[in-house]
Parts: structure tokens; sequence; C-alpha cells
């Protein structure tokens, strides 16, 4: 039984992180990448980052975007995933 637990679990994991691949440029020359581009990328950028250096047709940027709404996406994107809150700079206090 556990077996099988574990054969699942590991199955669903493959299958997530096969949904985080990313594609080979997203955006065409008439419609640049936008916000939820941005966002998107920004989630994904630690294992676009893992692909591309392994396959150099990937990239962790979107060349092809419209300008300060993919950046706001992005940047929101890996500060979301990644905690960038600033939660630990204010350190926990001693008694």
């Amino acid at each position: 039984m556990k077996r099988w637990v574990l054969f699942a679990a590991i199955v669903l994991a493959v299958a997530l992180l096969a949904g985080c691949a990313p594609a080979a440029s997203s955006a065409s020359g008439t419609n640049p990448a936008g916000f939820w581009a941005g966002l998107w990328q920004g989630f994904i950028v630690l294992f676009t980052f893992i692909i591309s250096l392994f396959n150099h047709s990937v990239g962790i940027y979107e060349v092809n975007n419209n300008g300060a709404w993919y950046n706001f996406g992005y940047v929101l994107g890996v500060m979301l995933f990644w905690g960038g809150g600033g939660g630990g700079a204010a350190g926990s206090r001693r008694r």
C-alpha cells in the first residue's frame, strides 16, 4: 500500500514539474508578453533557470515584452514565489 502512495506522489511531482517547463518564446512580434506572462514566468524562474543551463534556446526572461507591465508581473511573481516580502529584515526580537 505504501509503495502505491509513494509511486503516486512521484508521478504527481513529475507531472507538476513538467507543467512548469517554459515554452520557447511564447510572445510573437505583434503580441508581446504582458503582465500575466511576466507573473507566470516569475513563478517558474528557478525551473527555467535550471533548464536553461542544459538547453541554450530557453531563456529566463522574455525579451519580447510590453515593458513595465511585464517587468512588474515578473518581479511580483518572483517575490510571491520566493517570499521577497522583507519579513526577515525585521529579525526576531530578543527578550
